[in-house]
């Protein structure tokens, strides 16, 4: 076992709050790259497109959601306006937009018809508004901007509904005087919490988290509870200009980013805040839709893949999906979600734990090992205090092919677990490692080689204070 700290205790104090479960329970939702770069061929746009170049001939966001539900996506960020300052909603505050576009003759609003169909089909609505406007005048005059970015954040925050996130990547250039313009962060998240206090903040923000790449790379040892002040906005800033003009980069997380929570990284840190990772990728190599691309899209085993190092290794997904020039989703791209969806829900249709007799060497009395059939937070398996090394046995019903071992922590008591191990048993009555890992947090999913068993055990090897289980499903 790993030596204890003071720390741990302190710790463990760390939870989400409500706005932070809500995300992370959401597991993988999408974002569709959609502005005037998308008839221009380019990545990140200047500025200076006239505005009747954006002329979508079929938008159909039933479409997009349509396909995002047969992925499995409960969610999807738009966005609102990119680096090049056009809106996608008729906004007061710019020329820049869609009311002087073609689309549906100048009376077209792209936010409502996507906030409307999101709605309609059952999965949340969030908003990207990108700090960087390389069109209007006032960037880089320090206040007189920020009260033009606030009006359009209050725009999106009041016009189109419940939003489940607002989301900044904090990308920084100069205007049109040769400066940068200093972001008044506190003040937009203040403006959030006031118009949307629901919605979490992302990435150059206070709730959600960037991973540190847009590669789909993952770390083996994902921590949510990390030290204050690890990822500020100006700090998220800086990495987003290190993109050269936006395309989808093959970065991996650097060996100094992968351990970010363990004890003895935050052994000396000033303070902790639960800053859960969003994993941010696209299905093309670049973030909007380009013709070039349509034979570059990513295989379906490439995208299951990327799900199960991030919805199962403690991170969100956020898969982006780029509308074309006639405003759908590109039928290979469909195709490849519809594929995901279905060998995901396939995969997970029988959970092999709701009928099996469970068993823990220990628990305290209050909280036994049968509470972890439920996928929720209503109840929970704890042993007592001081116990950081338990087992839970399933006794399935009879003899199964078992691939799939997923592992949910109780996070509303913090992150926990720092060494497991899950075995089978085998005809001979030997037990068999099948898989092994250290952080769980709200959620870890093993795959491994079929094995044929009609028992399985989860071992917590280690952990920071007594393990708190939420569910174990075996598939």
């Amino acid at each position: 076992m790993y030596p204890q700290f003071e720390t741990d205790k302190i710790l463990v104090k760390c939870h989400p709050s409500p706005r932070q479960l809500a995300v992370e329970q959401m597991e993988f939702y999408a974002f569709a790259h959609f502005t005037v770069n998308t008839f221009t061929d380019k990545e990140w746009g200047d500025g200076n497109e006239p505005e009747t170049i954006f002329d979508p001939t079929a938008l159909d966001a039933d479409q997009w959601v349509d396909a995002l539900k047969a992925a499995g996506a409960a969610g999807l960020l738009l966005t609102c306006k990119h680096h090049d300052g056009f809106c996608l909603w008729p906004s007061k505050y710019t020329e820049h937009c869609v009311k002087n576009s073609p689309f549906r003759g100048g009376k077209g609003d792209v936010v409502r018809e996507v906030s409307d169909a999101c709605r309609k089909g059952g999965i949340k609505f969030g908003v990207y508004l990108s700090p960087w406007d390389r069109n209007s005048r006032l960037y880089g005059q320090g206040k007189a901007y920020d009260d033009y970015f606030c009006n359009q954040l209050t725009e999106l925050c009041t016009e189109y509904g419940e939003l489940f996130s607002v989301w900044f990547d904090g990308a920084c250039g100069e205007g049109p005087n040769g400066k940068k313009q200093v972001y008044d962060w506190d003040r937009y998240y203040a403006l959030i919490r006031k118009l949307q206090p629901n919605a979490a903040i992302a990435i150059s923000g206070p709730d959600i988290r960037w991973c540190g790449n847009e590669a789909g790379d993952t770390r083996e040892s994902e921590w949510s509870v990390l030290p204050t002040g690890f990822d500020d906005p100006d700090a998220v800033a800086a990495k987003s200009q290190q993109a050269d003009d936006g395309k989808f980069r093959e970065k991996k997380i650097s060996e100094t980013e992968r351990d970010l929570g363990s004890r003895f990284f935050l052994e000396n840190a000033a303070g902790y805040a639960w800053r859960p990772a969003e994993t941010d990728t696209s299905i093309r190599p670049g973030w909007f839709y380009h013709a070039s691309e349509d034979d570059k899209v990513r295989s379906t085993e490439t995208l299951l893949d990327i799900w199960y190092r991030t919805v199962g290794g403690n991170s969100t997904l956020l898969l982006n999906i780029p509308p074309d020039r006639r405003g759908l989703f590109h039928e290979t791209d469909v195709q490849r979600l519809r594929e995901m969806g279905e060998t995901l829900r396939k995969t997970f249709a029988v959970n092999f734990a709701e009928t099996a007799a469970i068993t823990a060497d220990r628990d305290d009395g209050y909280h036994p090992a049968e509470n972890v059939r439920e996928n929720n937070y209503q109840a929970y398996y704890k042993p007592f205090d001081g116990e950081n090394a338990v087992m839970l046995t399933f006794k399935l019903e009879k003899p199964q092919e078992v691939t799939h071992v997923v592992l949910k922590e109780h996070i509303p008591m913090s992150q926990r677990i720092e060494k497991y191990a899950v075995e089978a048993k085998l005809p001979d009555g030997a037990w068999r490692e099948l898989a092994k890992g250290t952080t769980v947090g709200y959620q870890k999913i093993e795959r491994f080689e079929a094995v044929r068993t009609d028992a399985l055990r989860i071992r917590i090897l280690d952990s920071r204070v007594c393990p708190v289980l939420s569910f174990v499903g075996i598939y």
